[in-house]
């Protein structure tokens, strides 16, 4: 399940190291609303996890082309904007994971369909950017997720073989992005649940990030131990 040696961990953001998916679902149901649309459920979860290009592309197909994008997305930036307007909600486990890795040399990034400036924002406002050595976002490659390119640029940043990081997902685009690029990916389901396409690209498939700390314990533990025997 965790690669050895283990060189780098990669995190997705939304949904994984901040508690946004549902900040950002409200958004997106209360913007068009604004505009005389009607969000739909599987709509909604058709676009978790993909890239604004690929969004913008699937909401107009659905809504047809005369629905305004642009407006769209100034709205949605409004509504997520008041309700983080006090604080980004950060995942249970996130701080302490990326303090556990730090404290023990494993080198952490952040791979994320989002752009640069939310992205760092959203990192800054919670602290977790300074735990973070390594930040791809949207701005950062040509495509974005499902295709591998986020996660290959944030390994070659971090100077880790592919065959040696960690991702740790809760989009279907993320880990099908993970495995393309040759890596062991745990999913941390959020608003997504894996599906029996889903579940055989996963390295596990686990609750929360508590979890992934005590696996990444046990694993580091009985490579130690492996070591010492050798």
């Amino acid at each position: 399940m965790i690669p050895s040696p283990l060189s780098a961990v990669i995190f997705d953001k939304d949904g994984l190291l901040l508690d946004t998916e549902t900040v950002v679902r409200k958004a997106m149901f209360d913007a068009c609303t604004d505009l005389g649309y009607v969000m739909e459920d599987a709509l909604h979860l058709s676009l978790i996890g993909g890239a604004r290009d690929s969004t913008d592309a699937r909401l107009q197909a659905h809504y047809g082309p005369d629905f305004p994008i642009t407006v769209y997305r100034e709205r949605c930036r409004i509504h997520f904007d008041h309700i983080c307007r006090d604080e980004v909600p950060v995942k249970p486990g996130a701080r302490e994971l990326l303090t556990f890795l730090r404290e023990r040399g494993i080198p952490a990034g952040v791979a994320t369909s989002t752009h640069r400036a939310r992205s760092e924002d959203n990192l800054r406002r919670t602290g977790l950017i300074a735990l973070v050595d390594v930040l791809v976002t949207r701005d950062d490659v040509a495509f974005a997720k499902p295709h591998p390119e986020c996660f290959l640029k944030a390994a070659s940043l971090l100077n880790a073989a592919p065959g040696e990081c960690l991702v740790l997902e809760d989009s279907h685009h993320g880990i099908r992005a993970a495995h393309a690029a040759g890596m062991a990916a745990i999913m941390v389901p959020d608003m997504l649940k894996p599906t029996p396409e889903i579940e055989p690209l996963c390295a596990g498939i686990v609750g929360d990030l508590m979890t992934v700390q005590a696996l990444l314990t046990h694993a580091l533990q009985a490579g130690a131990a492996s070591h010492r025997a050798v």
